[in-house]
Parts: structure tokens; C-alpha cells; sequence
């Protein structure tokens, strides 16, 4: 905490401003280390713990207010850009979906001490409808427990610094060990999200069987043949209805797929190993209902089920097979 002390006591009160400002505005320089160190500072008297928790709480509001109108002018259109930049696409939209589908402004009062609804918190609420008067007041309240739960646990560490200088030495001493069990922490995490989604994807695969009766039924189903060209014009066939994309174009074609209804993905790997691959893929872009062929393509043609010819692949086919 050394330099954010050493920087606040150089430039002041206004930083402290700039910096809660800035952050809440989206960009990425935490202040936290700077509210805890104007607490710490609180306890030598370096800082007016009363003044900085009212500046935090002005800059939060500023920041806050001025997205809540932004949504409420764009819609949605701000709220996908944000998604996008996530490093969870899926995860922000169901975030949003569950604090504010309902119109709750109360949840503002909590959605600074939830990652990632900091920024988001207040232009879904514009978006969703929420009343000004409603978002100041619990927008307000959030912004006053965030600052102030932070400038305490400062002014806490401030005060114990203060009586035994020696924890300092110890604090400095454990954080490495705190940094690299935070790091092996969030790896761990994610590792077990990712098991977790491949266990739910395995147990949501389609049966063969399942797909032709809801195909020859006339259901809506998206299907997704994920095969390489090189597969394709091998075996030039693909289940009815199927839309041919390859895993590298999905980034760029994410869009054509639909996200109200399931979309089935296949490919000829034995253990669908590229189905798994791009479900995650289109999880990330915010795309949930995949759901994997058991078997794919050649499971398929083994049980005799319907195929329709591709004619570019098996004009293409007959072209490399001609003598020159």
C-alpha cells in the first residue's frame, strides 16, 4: 500500500476523485488500493476520512448517473457492447438478466461488491426502465456502503499500524504468498467451471434418434456441421437443414446463429472433441443452448439416416476425381 499512500499524499483529495471517478467510469485501474490507503491515511490524521468517503461517494454518483442515461438512451446496444468485452459474454448477460430482468433497483444498493456489475449495474437499470429517483437513492446507498466498507477496513489497518509499526514488516512479508494463492485460487476456479460445463454439456448431448424425429416433425432446430472442407469433400453429404461453418469462422458468423432455439453441432470426431470445443466457443459468445450429435456425422451415416447432397462439395469431388 506504500505507493498508493505515498501518491495520495502528493497530489490529495483530487486525485482520490480522479481515480474513483475513472474507475467507475469502466476503465481499468482499480481503486481500491486507493480508498484503503485514504483510510490508512484517516488514522494519522493525513486525510479526512469523512471528506474522501464524500468524494468517492460525488465521483461514484457521477460516473453512475451518467451511464444510467446512457442506457436509457441507447438500450441494449450499450449493454451488448459491455458483453462483448467480457471475458464472459454468457455470464454478463445472465448477471444482468438476474439483478435487473425484474426491474429491481434495490439491487444497486449491492452491485459494487459484484464483479462486474460495478459498471454494468447502472445502465442496465437505465435500460430496464428504472425509475431516476429510485436509481439515485439506491445507487446512492451502494456508492455509500462500497466507499465506506473500504475506507474502514483502511482506517482498521491504518489504527493497527499505528500501534505495532511490525505489522507492516509482516504484512509485506505474507503478500507475496496471499498474491500467489489468489492466482492459484482463480485458476483453480476457472479449471472447475470449465469441468463443470463440460460435464453439463456431455449429459445434454442429442441422441441420433432424437434429432431425426425432431427434424421430420418440422421442429425449428439449428443444426451446425463443423467439419472441415477438406471432410466435407470427402464425404460431400450433410444432415437436412444443416448449416456448414467451421469453428474458425464462428467469431465472425456468431451472429447467424440463433439464440432462441437449440442449436446441434456436429463433426466426425469419435469423441466429439470439436462439438465440446465450439460449444464452449459459443457459450462465451453469449450463445447457451448447444447441445452436441452423439456420434456426429459418422454415427449418423451408420444409422442410415437422411443426408443431403452438397452440390458445390460433390461437383468439386468429381472434378479431383476426373482423369487430367
Amino acid at each position: 500500500m506504500a505507493l498508493p499512500i505515498h501518491i495520495l499524499l502528493t497530489y490529495g483529495y483530487f486525485l482520490l476523485f480522479a481515480w474513483v471517478l475513472v474507475d467507475q467510469f469502466g476503465v481499468p485501474l482499480t481503486v481500491t488500493p486507493g480508498i484503503l490507503a485514504a483510510g490508512a491515511l484517516s488514522a494519522e490524521h493525513e486525510f479526512s476520512l469523512l471528506f474522501a468517503w464524500l468524494l468517492a461517494v460525488a465521483a461514484s454518483l457521477i460516473a453512475d448517473t451518467t451511464w444510467f442515461f446512457i442506457g436509457r438512451k441507447f438500450g441494449n446496444r450499450v449493454l451488448r457492447l459491455f458483453c462483448k468485452l467480457s471475458l464472459q459474454p454468457a455470464d454478463c448477460v445472465r448477471r444482468i438478466q438476474d439483478t435487473h430482468g425484474g426491474r429491481r433497483a434495490p439491487a444497486l444498493m449491492f452491485a459494487k461488491f459484484v464483479p462486474g456489475l460495478a459498471t454494468l449495474g447502472p445502465p442496465a437499470a437505465g435500460v430496464h426502465g428504472v425509475g431516476v429517483v429510485p436509481f439515485l437513492l439506491f445507487d446512492g446507498i451502494g456508492a455509500t456502503l462500497w466507499a465506506g466498507a473500504l475506507l474502514f477496513v483502511g482506517r482498521f489497518f491504518g489504527d493497527l499500524i499505528k500501534r505495532n509499526p511490525d505489522v507492516l514488516n509482516w504484512v509485506g512479508r505474507f503478500s507475496g504468498v496471499l498474491l500467489a494463492l489468489g492466482v492459484l485460487a482463480l485458476l483453480l476456479r476457472r479449471i472447475h467451471r470449465r469441468q463443470k460445463f463440460l460435464r453439463g454439456l456431455t449429459a445434454a448431448r442429442v441422441e441420433p434418434n432424437e434429432l431425426k424425429e425432431r427434424v421430420e416433425a418440422g421442429e425449428d432446430v439449428y443444426i451446425v456441421d463443423l467439419r472441415h472442407p477438406l471432410e466435407i469433400l470427402a464425404d460431400p453429404f450433410t444432415l437436412p437443414g444443416a448449416h456448414t461453418i467451421s469453428p474458425e469462422a464462428l467469431a465472425v458468423r456468431n451472429k447467424e446463429i440463433p439464440r432462441d432455439r437449440d442449436i446441434v453441432l456436429y463433426c466426425t470426431c469419435p469423441s466429439e472433441a470439436t462439438s465440446a470445443k465450439t460449444a464452449m466457443q459459443l457459450h462465451h459468445l453469449g450463445i447457451e443452448r448447444v447441445r452436441p450429435l452423439r456420434g456426429g456425422f459418422d454415427e449418423w451415416r451408420r444409422l442410415g439416416y437422411p443426408l443431403n447432397p452438397i452440390p458445390t462439395f460433390i461437383s468439386s469431388a468429381a472434378a479431383t476425381q476426373t482423369p487430367g
